[in-house]
């Protein structure tokens, strides 16, 4: 097998095209989600704070040894902590419940069919055995 013969293997593979289709819904989905908090939750929770946005609420200026002022950003890391709970909430509720909650009705569904096949056989057997004695 040539070099080019096992790329094109790997590359045709599923999985590979399902992680190529969700980099690229991802990265749509990061768009949405950031422009969400930049545009509705920063400016919400700084109208609060007296801010123009979350990224300015909580500015804390640390005096240097130069005379200057260091400036320490804790709105933009409050707002990247809370857009970062929204993606896992919405990846959790639209993505990990709803494929669990299919996965636990496919099980149900085989236990149920195991479970009335193997009866189906048993009873058949008992009535090949019961007409094998007569």
């Amino acid at each position: 097998m040539s070099a080019f013969q096992g790329f094109k293997d790997f590359i045709a593979r599923g999985n590979v095209i399902d992680l190529a289709v969700a980099v690229v819904i991802g990265a749509a989905f990061t768009t949405v989600v950031t422009a969400l908090v930049d545009q509705l939750f920063n400016p919400l929770i700084g109208a609060v704070f007296n801010a123009d946005s979350l990224a300015n609420a909580f500015l804390i200026e640390i005096p240097t040894t130069s005379g200057g002022a260091a400036t320490l950003g804790l709105g933009a890391i409050l707002a990247a902590i809370i857009n970062f709970l929204i993606v896992a909430a919405v990846v959790y509720f639209v993505f990990v419940l709803p494929i669990n909650k299919l996965n636990e009705r496919h099980a149900q569904g085989q236990e149920s069919e195991s479970e009335v096949t193997e009866l189906d056989l048993l009873t058949e057997i008992r009535d090949l055995l019961n007409e094998r004695h007569k």
